[in-house]
């Protein structure tokens, strides 16, 4: 991963009362003297017959829409301005909402995006669609994505690293270390301590064949196979301002490790990495990123690994024009 110099924060409702992503990208920011923009995608459709009410064409409606909003973002922009951080703001007329992000990422080279998490909170009336969103820049960004789960301020943060040292689920090469990479620039920048997790399955028991077979004793083999998944762990982390203490090896599913020890450490930040899978899942990040996102407190920070390529067209699709059904009778 390479350094976060440039910081997007998509800001769904710039005139909400508070704003947790952009203060937290902020501290980032801050912390690694790193430039922020402020970007609203307006996505609501804007009807014809509407229009026809109006004095005036589209483009003069859109102009008037779009500055109000980039208004909202400069008062957003000159509170962060006081803290010597450098920002701009942006509103565009983009759809959906998670192409317009990743467009704009791509656009201004982002390095991290930030983003406030509605996943299946709040009382917003179209939160479903904004948990979609949400999925679909996990699934699709290929710069990492900070998910900004509560509104407490970052004080020293810990950030817990969850990889897997043994690739056994499907895991790119290099995607541990892009997640330690991540979660360090996330450290220095909040002066907080990064940990790293790395949860082994459980060795069973193995049972004879025969009927009358004895239980074959795998104590002597789970002791080897800790040893050699500690020795994995503290190679993958060589490098890295780990302290021992502060390397976690522990046997379960990652399901539920994870939150336990984000818990049990009251980890900030858990960082962890995603492979975006096609065909019929097309729609899913894989099971542990799902229960774990939903599982945590914790802010989430998801990494892709370095070689991935998002799909998403580069040309924006502007305004949508829409026109209402006609309905019988």
């Amino acid at each position: 991963m390479q350094p976060i110099r440039r910081i997007l924060v998509a800001v769904k409702n710039p005139a909400a009362r508070t704003l947790p992503a952009v203060n937290k990208a902020a501290q980032i920011a801050k912390g690694l003297g790193a430039h922020l923009t402020l970007f609203h995608d307006i996505a609501t459709p804007l009807y014809a017959e509407a229009l026809q009410q109006r004095e005036g064409d589209l483009k003069s409606w859109q102009r008037e829409i779009q500055t109000a909003r980039r208004e909202q973002l400069e008062k957003l922009a000159a509170r962060v301005r006081r803290h010597g951080i450098d920002v701009d703001v942006a509103a565009d007329w983009d759809f959906p909402p998670y192409e317009a992000i990743i467009r704009k990422a791509q656009r201004i080279s982002a390095d991290l995006l930030v983003v406030e998490n509605h996943h299946g909170t709040g009382r917003h009336p179209a939160r479903w669609l904004l948990a979609y969103t949400d999925w679909e820049l996990l699934r699709l960004c290929p710069i990492p994505v900070l998910l900004v789960k509560n509104r407490k301020m970052y004080h020293r943060p810990r950030v817990l690293a969850a990889i897997d040292p043994t690739h056994g689920r499907a895991k790119a090469s290099n995607l541990d270390r892009q997640i330690l990479r991540a979660g360090a620039q996330l450290v220095h920048a909040l002066h907080g301590e990064l940990h790293a997790l790395h949860a082994v399955p459980p060795v069973l028991p193995v049972v004879s064949a025969m009927p009358d077979g004895v239980l074959i004793d795998v104590g002597d083999q789970s002791a080897s196979l800790e040893r050699g998944a500690r020795r994995r762990l503290e190679k993958v982390v060589d490098g890295f301002d780990i302290k021992r203490s502060h390397c976690h090896l522990l046997e379960g599913r990652p399901n539920d490790v994870i939150p336990r020890i984000a818990k049990l450490e009251r980890g900030a930040i858990v960082a962890m990495g995603v492979v975006s899978r096609s065909g019929l899942k097309r729609f899913f990040i894989g099971n542990t990123a799902e229960f774990v996102m939903d599982a945590v407190t914790s802010d989430l920070l998801v990494v892709k690994p370095a070689n991935f390529e998002s799909r998403i067209p580069r040309t924006g699709r502007g305004v949508q024009v829409l026109t209402l059904p006609i309905l019988p009778g």
